[in-house]
């Protein structure tokens, strides 16, 4: 059987996971080469560990990007967070749709289920606009990075500056040229203000960005409903913005009692709560932050961006979904009611194993880095070992970036798993699922009932 036949009898699903495979293995090869490294030299596992950070846009580091890579280095990088972030398939869909090459049913399913919950005759339209929306966003971005620091650094050197982080902040991916992210950066409104933006506008979901697009065009000529996703991603969103900027400021009132002002300890607490559901970078060191702190972050980190989006976690639907449902079963309600409609129960039976299945991934994981031992422990500071694995764990699942500084100090066994931990949290908890048990739905044997205790 050809090449192009086993394509063709390949799995959407599968196809999503061997193009991440394919980017990641040919990014660790470039980076192995001479010339992108400052040394000249790279191990092939922290090759690896770069370029699947930066295809999954996760951000987690091993050696530091900004001062161990060459120009040609992290332009790489950069090539593998813009490919990781839209995806390998999006892009591939986009190339061939300009060059007016006929796009297979299996490319048209993968992009469905990649950015839209029910069938949709514009799919290729919405392709169109992520593509548009995302050059738009980036290059926005870039413009007022670029003026920020053309207040200390070359206009050349601004420029490609500003446009790295613009790209890294946009695809949620927290890679920084600076060894302390944006610490440095931490009382300056453009700056935030700007990053923040990103995020959100990447994290968001390009399904609820091209619904909101649509709305507002055609709400001028006639009534148009913005659907129930979008409406659930906007309030979550919101809610977890504000409720974790505040927890924060509470949390941490002692630190940020040492700010320079008021703003600029808003400026903190709202940096931290939009940038550790997903993008990674930071302008407080989070190995000093208390246990609460830290447990509030872990949260934030696990359910992480919305569908469709750059970011990872379990999304921020499944937050909405679990709240009904919870709702629900305390008001005694057979159905899972969301803005006057309801949920398929086929949905909220997904959401619920979505949640059970990535809780147990974490755990196996966390179990594995616990038991490898690979780190010395002096490194983690007050917080204790087991915690500051847990957030590294999380961090990795969501594809967050954030750390207490426990990654550059893994051995090979603990840089594997969270590898492992990354491409799962990039394609998918539920995907990867279906990948290995298969997509087959099956009755089983069933047989009288008896009923046991709960609880």
């Amino acid at each position: 059987m050809n090449i192009g036949k086993r394509i063709l009898k390949t799995h959407p699903m599968t196809l999503v996971l061997i193009s991440f495979l394919m980017v990641i293995i040919l990014g660790a090869a470039i980076l192995m080469l001479p010339v992108s490294t400052i040394s000249g030299t790279i191990t092939w596992l922290d090759a690896l560990f770069t370029a699947t950070s930066a295809v999954c846009v996760t951000g987690l580091v091993v050696v530091d990007t900004g001062s161990y890579f060459t120009v040609f280095g992290q332009c790489v990088i950069l090539a593998l967070i813009q490919v990781g972030g839209l995806g390998v398939m999006t892009i591939s869909v986009a190339l061939f749709q300009w060059m007016g090459r006929i796009v297979s049913f299996r490319y048209r399913m993968v992009m469905q289920d990649l950015f839209a919950h029910t069938p949709r005759e514009d799919i290729f339209g919405l392709v169109k606009n992520i593509i548009l929306f995302t050059i738009g966003a980036e290059l926005l971005g870039a413009v007022f990075l670029t003026f920020h620091w053309c207040s200390e650094l070359p206009f050349s050197k601004a420029l490609y500056t500003g446009v790295f982080h613009s790209v890294s902040a946009f695809c949620n991916a927290g890679f920084a040229l600076y060894p302390d992210s944006m610490t440095g950066y931490s009382s300056s409104l453009l700056l935030n203000g700007v990053i923040c933006s990103l995020i959100v506008a990447g994290g968001i979901g390009f399904p609820v960005l091209y619904d909101l697009q649509s709305w507002i065009i055609k709400r001028k000529n006639k009534r148009v409903r913005l659907l129930i996703q979008t409406k659930a991603v906007l309030l979550t969103t919101i809610f977890l913005i504000i409720s974790g900027a505040l927890m924060f400021a509470f949390l941490e009132r002692q630190l940020l009692g040492e700010a320079q002002s008021i703003s600029h300890g808003f400026l903190i607490s709202i940096f931290q709560s939009i940038t550790c559901r997903t993008a990674g970078f930071n302008t407080v060191d989070i190995a000093s932050l208390k246990d609460a702190t830290i447990a509030l972050m872990i949260f934030l980190m696990f359910f992480g961006a919305s569908p469709g989006s750059c970011g990872g976690g379990v999304k921020t639907t499944t937050l909405a979904l679990l709240t009904a449902f919870t709702i629900s079963r305390i008001r005694k309600s057979q159905r899972v009611n969301m803005f006057s409609k309801s949920i398929p129960n086929e949905t909220v039976t997904r959401g619920v194993s979505l949640i059970l299945v990535s809780f147990g991934i974490i755990c196996l994981v966390l179990f594995m880095l616990l038991a490898g031992d690979s780190a010395d422990h002096s490194l983690t500071g007050a917080h204790g070992s087991f915690l500051a694995y847990l957030f590294e764990t999380v961090s990795a699942f969501a594809t967050v970036g954030l750390s207490m500084g426990l990654t550059p100090d893994l051995n090979s066994w603990g840089k594997c798993w969270i590898i492992i931990m990354m491409i799962i949290g990039r394609v998918g908890v539920l995907t990867f699922a279906y990948i290995v048990v298969g997509t087959g739905v099956t009755n089983g044997i069933e047989y009288s009932e008896e009923n046991l205790m709960i609880g």
